[in-house]
């Protein structure tokens, strides 16, 4: 699967593991920075970037790491099409994709750990939306109330 990631210098860490993590698994990345730390940036640039990426079918998901992953998550979700959610635990990473069509996660660098991120994003990429109609019908009112802003 092509991934987008990004992070901030507080998810810089976590992203550089992350990144080994699923280029190891066979995913394609698109990294779209930090490339290096730098104290000063800002959350918002790469989460932009990165739910740019997903929007543009440039990636098929996407990754973002900050401190708190909060930041991150309300700046993805301002690109129209991205469905990005904050998850800290594999039970939400699979069930977002599965139930609501997530294709952004994001992660708090200085709140969860290394192993434990790993797993979630394992979760997440390997989950799949499920079409039942009681997903679907959920997803088009999701879907109406971003048309109609």
């Amino acid at each position: 699967m092509k991934i987008a990631i990004g992070s901030d210098h507080a998810g810089f860490e976590l992203k550089q593991v992350l990144a080994k993590q699923l280029a190891d698994a066979g995913h394609e990345l698109v990294d779209v920075g930090a490339h290096e730390y730098v104290a000063g940036d800002d959350y918002p640039d790469f989460a932009l970037a990165v739910a740019r990426k997903v929007r543009d079918g440039e990636a098929a998901r996407g990754v973002v790491c900050c401190g708190s992953g909060v930041g991150a998550c309300v700046a993805a979700n301002k690109v129209k099409g991205v469905r990005a959610c904050l998850c800290h635990d594999t039970y939400s990473a699979h069930q977002g994709v599965e139930h609501d069509d997530m294709n952004v996660i994001c992660l708090g660098g200085k709140i969860v750990g290394v192993a434990l991120a790993g797993e979630i994003v394992e979760s997440f990429t390997a989950a799949s939306y499920t079409p039942t109609e009681k997903f679907q019908r959920r997803l088009d009112k999701v879907l109406k109330a971003e048309a109609e802003g």
